[in-house]
């Protein structure tokens, strides 16, 4: 079997997630995606006759996100018609899952040169836009795993695992500064591309919207705790609270702790990512050059009311398939979803902190759910060469009870 190479990454800056607030509100996905595809050709001087799809991840598939984004997108960027497209949703590893499939592609011969990567406008599509909810209205389903929302699970992980509200907040602080810090020393400047207004081509945002590295303690205690009312809602089949379903299957928890705010989970926002993942083949017929290979990919099942604890199995095994140790990762990037799934793995894989989510995560930056994975595969990739260090391991948690987890070594 062939290797993978990534050949570049980029992404757009993340705008705020709020219809007619946000710098990237007014932008089709469609034509936010296809300025991320254009300036990956641009930087890479690829021949784009040459790729052989285009792999998109995106979340709400519905209305200016449904109808094959990948490929209009593909088609908005006037690349050549005889390109293909495709978009897949795994939820919130969906732009990681993008890369892993051009990987295999690649790596199986089938492929040679593949764009990967994601988009998700949710300001424009917000999430529950495609009217599934959590289990597509499955009531046969429904007997079988009742679902909770996410902030239901992150904050019954909180209450199993003792994790307060205080380190909950003190890790969202700790991403504020981080990405603050990155900002100001220009850390992110290699992956992030301008945004223009397509119709004016006007700048629109050059820059990511919503940190505030000003934030502290005593701002983040102010705030309310954001599941409360929701896991109050009677919505079982006996009138059973969320909370109350979620603790029939976690009677050991006694009661949930509701622990996450605004400030200690993840960010709404705008934003797309584009990837170049190449053959060794296609990188000398080319004339590419690798900025990194892909050593290992792996999915995770976890229990569906649970849902976010995944991402520490997904990592074992994608390490295992790697023939690595957790500690033989110099950077990890775990995705901020809530701050209490960042804290579980580090626990529950024993990581240093200090070599987690070292510029911030989604709890400053925000997270564009369908992009996330593939704007995380781009950071880990410029730290490992600004720092000068050799591997790097991106994972998300995924609604449903997943976890996807990506190894990467800088060539």
């Amino acid at each position: 079997m062939g290797h993978a190479y990534v050949v570049d990454a980029i992404r757009t800056p993340r705008g705020r997630g709020k219809a007619g607030k946000g710098a990237l509100s007014n932008i089709h996905p469609q034509e936010l995606l296809a300025q991320a595809l254009r300036r990956l050709g641009e930087r890479t001087r690829v021949d784009l006759a040459a790729i052989d799809d285009v792999v998109v991840g995106c979340v709400s598939q519905a209305g200016e996100q449904g109808a094959n984004l990948a490929r209009n997108a593909v088609l908005a960027a006037d690349w050549p018609r005889e390109v293909t497209g495709t978009t897949l949703n795994r939820f919130c590893g969906s732009g990681l899952q993008a890369v892993n499939f051009a990987a295999m592609g690649v790596m199986s011969g089938a492929q040679q040169l593949v764009v990967a990567g994601g988009v998700e406008s949710m300001s424009r599509a917000p999430m529950g836009s495609d009217g599934g909810g959590i289990d597509g209205n499955n009531l046969l389903l429904r007997k079988k795993h009742f679902q909770v929302p996410q902030g239901i699970s992150a904050d019954l992980i909180a209450t199993l695992e003792g994790i307060s509200r205080e380190e909950l907040d003190r890790w969202a602080v700790r991403s504020q500064q981080r990405a603050g810090l990155a900002i100001a020393e220009g850390r992110f400047s290699r992956s992030l591309v301008a945004v223009n207004d397509p119709a004016t081509g006007q700048l629109a945002l050059d820059r990511d919207e919503l940190p505030r590295p000003s934030t502290t303690m005593d701002t983040l205690a102010k705030l309310d705790p954001s599941f409360v009312t929701m896991g109050a809602a009677a919505v079982g089949p006996r009138g059973e609270t969320l909370d109350q379903l979620a603790l029939a299957v976690y009677p050991q928890a006694g009661a949930i702790r509701h622990v996450h705010t605004a400030g200690n989970s993840s960010g709404i926002v705008d934003g797309a990512a584009a990837v170049l993942v190449a053959s060794e083949e296609a990188l000398e017929a080319h004339g590419l050059a690798p900025r990194a290979r892909i050593r290992a990919m792996a999915t995770y099942g976890a229990e569906p009311v649970i849902m976010l604890t995944a991402p520490a199995p997904a990592s074992k095994k994608a390490l295992t398939m790697a023939g690595m140790a957790a500690k033989d990762i110099d950077l990890w990037e775990i995705n901020e979803a809530f701050a209490t799934v960042v804290l579980q793995t580090i626990r529950a894989l024993d990581l240093d902190p200090e070599r987690v989510n070292v510029n911030g995560g989604a709890i400053a930056l925000g997270h564009p759910l369908g992009a996330t994975g593939a704007m995380l595969l781009g950071t880990a990739i410029d730290e490992l060469e600004r720092s000068g260090k050799a591997t790097a391991l991106v994972t998300l948690c995924i609604g449903g009870g997943q976890g996807i987890a990506t190894v990467i070594e800088r060539v």
